[in-house]
Formats: structure tokens, sequence, C-alpha cells
């Protein structure tokens, strides 16, 4: 079986990975605003039918819907293990979520763009120069200094702290499943048809938990939060399976590894804004000195010319 290959458009798959990044930092916060009025089975139900039905309609409009009956026994088993990779992704990750803060929540997840990238590198022949290798050192390096104190968190607080991070550990390691497969997939799909496919299957996953009839019934606010959740899935998944039509899949994960950082200043600056919403997250010199590293670190792995 032949290995998809990049199209070489590095710039569009940098702008495209830097529009996911952006989405997926911001998206735990909106998150956990979500579940103080919705249980996890429906949030994640609604994420994926609004941007079935949502990219559904924009694919039927321009004549682009996949023509099944085309597709390969290889391409169904892929689809298959991608959809069930990401159901399970959202499904642990939100029940980790319920358990910890959507800080802590986005810096166990990032185990999943590490995963990925060594999956580009062992699985699509991705090579790294030496400099990319000194990058993940350093990345790694900045992770250890800017989370030490949730990392301590980790082992001297109460054990459902640990659990939620076990559950959004191993929900990464679904995601990293999930995202090798969808990249195959491009050999045989275009990005948007493989999304269509695994939201429209995620969905089908999820019906027989949703609780639909309590969406009429929360509040304008948190509704406007349910619907961004959705459209942020739909945007942020978007760019990304496009991404990788351009771009290696180990250079797209080291910028999706700057998440962390977004999702605490957001949390930071809705903590001032709305303290009743969102907690702040307190920044020592450490963390900053770590923020800085992995920052440096993302950037020698993304923009580095490979072998």
């Amino acid at each position: 079986m032949s290995l998809h290959q990049s199209s070489g458009r590095w710039r569009l798959g940098l702008v495209l990975s830097l529009l996911t990044l952006l989405l997926w930092g911001i998206l735990p916060i909106a998150l956990a605003v979500t579940l103080q009025s919705l249980d996890v089975y429906t949030v994640i139900w609604f994420r994926f039918l609004v941007s079935f039905v949502l990219l559904g309609i924009y694919l039927a409009m321009r004549g682009k819907l996949p023509k099944l009956e085309q597709m390969s026994s290889t391409a169904w088993k892929l689809l298959a293990i991608a959809t069930l990779g990401l159901g399970g992704n959202y499904l642990l990750f939100m029940w980790g979520l319920t358990l910890t803060s959507p800080a802590n929540a986005e810096v166990s997840i990032q185990i999943s763009t590490l995963l990925f990238g060594f999956g580009g590198l062992v699985i699509f022949k991705e090579r790294y120069q030496l400099y990319q290798w000194i990058g993940i050192s350093v990345l790694i390096f900045g992770y250890v200094l800017f989370f030490n104190e949730q990392i301590t968190n980790l082992i001297t607080t109460r054990s459902n702290y640990i659990l939620g991070n076990g559950l959004i550990t191993l929900g990464a390691a679904t995601w990293a499943v999930y995202a090798l497969a969808q990249k195959q997939l491009l050999q045989s799909l275009s990005s948007t048809s493989i999304m269509l496919i695994i939201y429209g299957g995620c969905a089908l996953l999820f019906t027989p938990f949703a609780k639909v009839k309590t969406i009429i019934t929360v509040d304008s606010f948190h509704l406007g939060m349910l619907l961004f959740c959705g459209l942020n899935t739909l945007i942020a998944y978007g760019a990304f399976a496009e991404s990788l039509e351009h771009w290696e899949a180990s250079r797209v994960s080291a910028v999706l590894a700057l998440a962390p950082i977004i999702t605490l200043i957001a949390v930071n600056i809705i903590s001032i804004i709305a303290p009743s919403l969102i907690p702040p997250e307190r920044f020592t010199f450490t963390a900053i000195l770590g923020a800085v590293l992995v920052v440096i670190g993302s950037m020698a792995i993304a923009l580095f010319k490979t072998d």
C-alpha cells in the first residue's frame, strides 16, 4: 500500500495548523462552560451532528458529496478506525475535563501531538534533522518547566484528578490513531469527504446516549457556548484535515503542541473579564521560561526543512 505524500505547500499547511491551534486552544474553556448545563454525551452528539449537517450542506451545494460506492475496502477500514478513534478521543477528553480543569486537560491531551508526530516518522517515513530533534528536547523540557505545578498536582492531589488526567491521556492515544488514519485516507478521499463520513459516523455512535430534550432547556448563554463548540469542531478539524494534505504530520503536530499556551492565556483573560466562569491560573517565572522554551522547540520542529 502506497503512503500519502504532502503537497509541499508548507505555508498553507502552516496557516491551517495555526487556525487549528487557536480553535483547539480555546475549546476546553467553552466545553467546561457548556458542561455546567449539559451532559457529556449530549454535547459530543451535538458537536458531531452540527458539523455533519453543515458540512454536508456545503458539499451538496458544490456537488462534491463522497461517492461511497467507489470506495475500497481498505478505505472503509481506515474510516472505521478514524471514526472510533475520534469518537473515543471526544468521550475520554470530556470525561477527563469534568474531573480536572481546562488548562490541565489541554496539558494532558498534548501527548497526542507527540504520538502523532512519532507516527509520522515511523509510518510515513518522515525525517527530522538534528535541529528538529533538538527542538523536541527543548519542547519537552519546556513543558516540564511550564507545567511544573500541574505535574506536582498530579502526584499530590485527589484521586479523581489523577483519574481525569489518565482518561485524557488515553484519549490522546485514540486521537493519534485517528489522525494517522486520516492522513492515509487522503490517498483516496478529499479531507472534507473524510470528515463528513467521520462526523456522521460519530453522531450515530452517540445518538443513543444523547438527551436531546435538555438542549432546549438551557439558557441562551450556554446554548451559545454549545453552538460555538459545534462550529469549532467543524472549522478546526476541517483546517486540521486540510493541513495534512500540504504539510508533514510531524510538523503539524509540532505547531499543535502550542495549544496549552493558548488555553492558559485565554483562561487568564476570561478569569479577569468573567471570574465566575473560569478560575485564574497563576504564572511563575519558571512557567514563563517553560513557555518560551515550548515556543522555541515547536518552531524548530515546524520550520526547519526535512532531509
